[in-house]
């Protein structure tokens, strides 16, 4: 009996290993292509990816802008992943994005002169609000008629852009010619992380990436240990037999997507709160459509999500320096971030290089 469960702990392990090693394997081959990309080009690999790991690690400022960098993937990341658990595909994390940081330009301007603390946890709370409501009238017409939420997702995105668009030259326009909100007041921004910890010196991080990491933990605690969670997986991984076990997938399917939405929004919120502190056109250069790809990086898990975000992070807070120092192209990181997405999609090149490993190492052994 104890020898049993001890082989049942050594497969364990070894799955999680494979799981692990499989993302690990895809940024490997990526950044592989990548180097035959710049010696084929006339560029130094070597001296490329020097430049990138010092831009994006090289120092506490430097750090601080990959954290920076990274904070909005790890909170639409999270939304993706919630969304992908639950068998369900958020494309729309991007508009949900914008009506969060919306709400956060607006709301920060309106409670102006409350104590900070108060005024973030309000608007924070709106945000995550208005990101959920934003997803709710597509995850009702997936509960309810089956309307895939690809489409519906992607065309509310559309629409949320439109909407502050049109609201940043009109209605919420600040004086000035450049279509933008007034700047909100100090209590309604996120301190930096400078200002509440010794750890980074003065750099651009702001405290939402302590959110962020702190709900991608909640968040896979929810997944794990709690019946909503359970529900969400259960119904991800099939919607039938859930039904027939007693779960509602049309409820569960409705929670899940306003759960998803309510996590892209705070990634609007925080931009605005911590970054921009206003709002205007096109203030997220494709966070929520990055964020798919955080996802899948991190196989849908959001502890995952954390090193995922930070590794794309890092990827975009580098990639000026090693054009900089290196003159490579900076469209080589767009590149290597591609070949990542599509070798992790494709991840039945990874699983045979990792099993192909595996034997030849027992053979070996042998």
């Amino acid at each position: 009996m104890t020898e049993s469960m001890h082989e049942m702990t050594i497969r364990r392990l070894l799955a999680i290993v494979r799981e692990l090693a499989v993302p690990i394997v895809s940024v490997v081959i990526a950044m592989v292509i990548g180097s035959i990309i710049m010696l084929i080009s006339g560029f130094d690999p070597v001296a490329a990816f020097s430049a990138l790991l010092k831009g994006s690690f090289g120092g506490g400022r430097q750090i601080g802008e990959t954290m920076l960098r990274a904070t909005p993937l790890m909170f639409t990341g999270l939304a993706v992943a919630y969304g992908f658990r639950a068998g369900l595909f958020n494309i729309g994390a991007e508009g949900q994005l914008f009506m969060g940081g919306l709400s956060a330009a607006w709301l920060g301007i309106v409670l102006a002169g409350l104590p900070r603390p108060l005024n973030i946890v309000l608007m924070i709370l709106a945000g995550a609000a208005i990101g959920a409501a934003w997803a709710f009238i597509p995850a009702l017409l997936k509960a309810r008629v089956g309307a895939h939420e690809v489409i519906t997702t992607m065309m509310f995105t559309y629409i949320g852009r439109y909407i502050v668009s049109w609201l940043v030259t009109g209605p919420l326009k600040a004086p000035g010619q450049i279509p933008q909100t007034d700047v909100l007041p100090t209590e309604s921004t996120l301190p930096k992380l400078h200002e509440v910890t010794a750890f980074l010196p003065i750099s651009r991080a702001h405290l939402g990436f302590a959110i962020a990491v702190v709900l991608a933990m909640f968040v896979w605690w929810v997944l794990k240990y709690t019946s909503l969670g359970y529900e969400s997986r259960a119904v991800g991984y099939n919607p039938w037999a859930s039904e027939t076990g007693g779960i509602s997938v049309s409820a569960t399917t409705v929670k899940a997507l306003c759960i998803s939405g309510a996590l892209a929004g705070l990634a609007g919120v925080t931009e605005v709160m911590g970054v921009h502190l206003r709002l205007f056109d096109q203030f997220s250069p494709g966070f929520g459509f990055t964020g798919i790809a955080v996802a899948l990086l991190a196989k849908n898990n959001p502890i995952g999500v954390i090193a995922a975000a930070i590794l794309f992070g890092a990827l975009s807070a580098g990639g000026g320096t090693m054009q900089l120092e290196a003159e490579v192209p900076q469209k080589v990181i767009f590149v290597i971030q591609a070949l990542i997405i599509f070798l992790v999609a494709a991840e039945q090149i990874a699983r045979w290089i990792i099993g192909r490993a595996s034997r030849e190492g027992v053979e070996h052994a042998g």
